[in-house]
């Protein structure tokens, strides 16, 4: 496996987009999303954490997004269009919970403002995302899953070539209840058994 630049922040452009881990001058702008879309999100949200609607909290959440990158255990991208990069933020995709070893996986989790929404941003942000957790970090799977009534973001994702592999019942606390998962999962089929440190 190849070293990273010294951990350098990632600052991932693609045609009409720009993802980064912002640093904490961000924070403000974060706040105003999740408040923005507060009820876009609500059906899909896990509990927010206390002080979650606080600039404090996200300047909180941005260092540790760089500390946790810094230490190989998580990619929390955050997303702007790519001619206004100090604007609004569009929405976020989220790699965690790395795993090393023989199993090189993390779990991914997104979501996008409503204002942004049925313009493709999405995809484009997860394609590039997924290119960066693949080719740079060189993890070998990614694990999504998505309640079964979210058939937008189920198709997401197979539009993307992730395989269902499961469905779990009562998997995650979601929206205020315990909702079944379907269970799916991407694999990156550049990374070679010798590349794995």
């Amino acid at each position: 496996m190849k070293k990273m630049d010294a951990r350098r922040i990632p600052s991932i452009a693609t045609e009409r987009l720009l993802l980064t881990i912002p640093d904490v001058e961000a924070a403000p702008r974060m706040l105003r999303y999740v408040e923005e879309n507060r009820e876009h999100f609500a059906p899909w949200a896990p509990p927010e954490p206390a002080g979650y609607y606080t600039e404090k909290f996200w300047r909180e959440y941005l260092q540790t997004s760089r500390r946790q990158f810094e230490q190989d255990s998580s990619l929390r991208l955050v997303f702007f269009l790519r001619d206004d990069k100090q604007g609004a933020v569009v929405g976020d995709c989220n790699f965690t919970n790395f795993v090393r070893g023989p199993f090189q996986a993390c779990y991914l989790g997104y979501k996008i403002a409503k204002r942004a929404e049925g313009r493709g941003l999405m995809r484009e942000a997860l394609a590039a995302g997924i290119d960066y957790a693949f080719d740079t970090l060189h993890l070998h799977r990614i694990m999504a899953n998505y309640v079964p009534t979210n058939e937008r973001s189920g198709q997401l994702l197979r539009r993307l070539g992730f395989t269902v592999e499961g469905y779990a019942r009562d998997y995650l606390l979601v929206g205020g209840m315990w909702r079944d998962h379907v269970l799916t999962s991407l694999t990156n089929t550049r990374l070679k058994p010798e590349d794995v440190k």
